[in-house]
């Protein structure tokens, strides 16, 4: 039986061949394509067909058992730097402890984690691809073109340089839930007449259970990127997935999480509270016709748990305007944009002005 050393070096290997796959044209090394969904040279134009698990295409990430993970699982990626040995040229980098893939300074080639390593544990999944780095870059004018409050000059001279196609980790939840709940539900009705005509609201308590499947409950995994501004370019289809293959990340970066399993899912039940607490109202107010619900009370229970660690594809970039500079991303799979802007102070004036006298004649033609 092979030893310990003998197995690694074979999947080291193994995963160098298919991250850098070299051009059989020029020699170059190759990098995914988002066009074609498959491996192209940037510098004679060849492309290479991504070969299928299967007969039926390539298999989707599968889902994890939760509890079996929070046994065996190790949810940490150790420390905060790491040295890393490019295997074409022989150079020697360090990286951030957090990044899984990057390309080599020196030659190009292309540098992903092992997805083997006993040492941490590996995405299941990818979500790839589909928007170039031109069209992000499209993307990008036209949406700060549609940015009323930002000055005519940052509209006219902002340009996206050096966009960066980032992979960052995600995890997905997927659990049965069952909901015990108390609250109250309020019904108006109107008291008096002319003048004195109100609005009552009669309360009445009611109670309940409510049942309901999770399907893929997205928690991010970064620590290091703004959060808020990955809000703005979510939705992500993370059923549209492939099962990871090193060759998906061939020229991008990619960035393990920092957010561990068990860290994620305490972040997940919080987020799928919120979900059933809205559909539990929104039941409670069709159920009873009513107006209003208060004093919610809820106590879920969890099982069947599993979960996917998935990489979500972004572009990431900045543009400045008067010494600032702004970053915004771009949803690599559906070309979605988010980010910061500048705010022109007179342009948020004018707006508020306008509504002032809006106001004004809205009031003087109801009061006249």
């Amino acid at each position: 039986m092979a030893d310990y050393d003998e197995i690694m070096n074979a999947e080291k290997v193994d995963t160098m061949k298919a991250t850098d796959r070299k051009c059989p044209q020029c020699g170059a090394t190759m990098d995914f394509d988002p066009k074609t969904g498959g491996l192209y040279c940037p510098y004679c134009g060849y492309h290479e067909e991504i070969k299928a698990e299967n007969s039926q295409g390539e298999s989707v990430a599968s889902e994890q058992d939760f509890a079996s993970a929070e046994h065996t699982g190790n949810c940490d990626w150790g420390v905060a730097q790491k040295t890393v040995t490019c295997k074409s040229c022989g150079a020697v980098s360090v990286y951030d402890s957090l990044t899984v893939a990057n390309e080599c300074p020196y030659c190009g080639s292309n540098q992903v984690m092992e997805a083997n390593d006993v040492q941490t544990m590996a995405p299941n999944g990818v979500v790839l691809f589909k928007v170039t780095s031109a069209q992000a870059g499209e993307k990008f004018t036209n949406w700060i073109k549609h940015k009323w409050f930002a000055p005519r000059a940052a509209k006219q001279s902002a340009k996206a340089e050096n966009f960066k196609g980032i992979y960052l980790p995600f995890w997905t939840f997927d659990a049965d839930t069952v909901t015990e709940y108390t609250a109250e539900y309020g019904i108006d009705r109107t008291v008096g007449s002319g003048d004195k005509q109100r609005t009552v609201t009669d309360w009445h308590r009611t109670s309940g259970t409510h049942n309901e499947f999770i399907d893929d409950q997205l928690v991010a995994g970064t620590g290091d990127q703004n959060v808020t501004m990955l809000r703005k370019v979510e939705p992500f289809d993370t059923k549209d997935n492939k099962s990871y293959k090193p060759e998906y990340l061939a020229g991008f970066l990619a960035e393990r999480y920092s957010i561990g399993l068990k860290d994620a899912w305490e972040k997940a039940k919080e987020f799928i509270k919120q979900r059933l607490r809205s559909a539990i109202e929104s039941e409670v107010r069709s159920r009873h016709n009513a107006d209003h619900v208060r004093s919610y009370n809820g106590s879920t229970t969890f099982s069947n748990i599993t979960y996917k660690y998935l990489m979500l594809p972004v572009w990431m970039s900045a543009f400045k305007y008067n010494g600032k500079t702004y970053q915004f991303m771009v949803n690599g799979q559906s070309g979605k944009v988010g980010g910061d802007y500048p705010i022109s102070p007179w342009r948020v004036a004018l707006a508020i002005l306008i509504a002032i006298v809006i106001i004004a004649v809205l009031y003087m033609l109801t009061s006249g």
